[in-house]
């Protein structure tokens, strides 16, 4: 199991290219099937090759071990606060380490990638579909979807004429760095492009996992509760846009957008606000418009860069 969430980490993680059909099932989120990273409370790293070896995308992945670590912990073992704080530590340095290789290869290309987060029915996919419907024969976009099983999503997406690779994280609650760069790797989006990566639906553990993403969008519905960004304030702290979807439902529910919108500023006092509906268009054109920009940022950066 994850030591950060309690999510197990050694179901099988399959990454399927939807245009292709094509899958790779492996333990540890897409890379070697010789490279299995199990995180059963102790971070195991069981390699079938040489310590220091390719990242997906040309980059060194160095991995350190001290002598004699074998990260191997028993599960029964009783979880000691200070070790339980030092494989927390390391864990989410190793992923923050593959997130930071994930940015500068984005950069590099000038593309832009968004980590969209959301709880469970908040439209996320809906607004997806629109957006890649309305802006396709604009901005090149391409789209990983991140969910438990089934390629449901990524065959939507598909649909509308974009590509989508399906990253099915088993018992996982979460994407990390390590299973994006095994998307990138599948999808092989063009320089200049835009990357839309749909988190497992949740509002705890993708909070704390960076994936390489230029911004998070979290996308909250009217029908979930106007108090959700006091409820979970990790996610809308982390997060730099907020898309108040499902607005054509407001008259039908209790939902008082002032209030949540205060809720988020409270919690984030940065974080920007549109109001839309995936399913109306009212409001999408703040976010096209947001989203235009944004894509311009990043090939102006990577023509700097290089």
């Amino acid at each position: 199991m994850c030591v950060i969430c309690g999510c197990s980490d050694d179901a099988v993680v399959t990454i399927t290219n939807a245009g292709s059909g094509a899958g790779a099932k492996t333990g540890n989120g897409g890379r070697d099937p010789g490279h299995s990273h199990s995180h059963a409370h102790g971070d195991g790293h069981d390699h079938g090759h040489d310590h220091e070896h390719l990242h997906e995308h040309g980059h060194p992945h160095d991995h350190d071990h001290a002598p004699g670590d074998t990260h191997s912990h028993a599960a029964a073992a009783p979880r000691r606060h200070g070790v339980t704080v030092s494989l927390e530590q390391s864990v989410m340095a190793k992923n923050d380490a593959a997130a930071a290789l994930n940015r500068r290869w984005l950069e590099a290309r000038g593309i832009l990638a968004l980590n969209l987060v959301s709880a469970p029915g908040s439209g996320k996919t809906t607004l997806l579909e629109r957006t890649l419907t309305d802006l396709k024969a604009e901005l090149g976009l391409a789209v990983i979807e991140g969910d438990q099983e089934t390629l449901n999503d990524a065959e939507r997406i598909r649909a509308t004429g974009c590509p989508a690779v399906q990253i099915n994280t088993g018992a996982g609650c979460h994407l990390d760095a390590d299973m994006v760069a095994g998307g990138l790797e599948s999808l092989a989006p063009a320089n200049g492009s835009v990357v839309m990566i749909e988190n497992v639906g949740n509002l705890v553990c993708p909070a704390l996992f960076d994936l390489g993403e230029k911004a998070r969008v979290a996308v909250l519905s009217v029908t979930e509760g106007d108090d959700k960004p006091l409820k979970y304030p990790y996610m809308f702290r982390s997060s730099q846009l907020m898309l108040l979807n499902k607005i054509d439902l407001l008259p039908h529910v209790r939902f008082s957008v002032e209030r949540c919108i205060e809720h988020a500023r409270r919690v984030n006092p940065a974080i920007l606000v549109m109001a839309v509906s995936a399913t109306t268009g009212e409001g999408m054109a703040s976010w096209y418009d947001w989203l235009r920009a944004h894509a311009a940022a990043s090939r102006q950066m990577a023509r700097l860069l290089a």
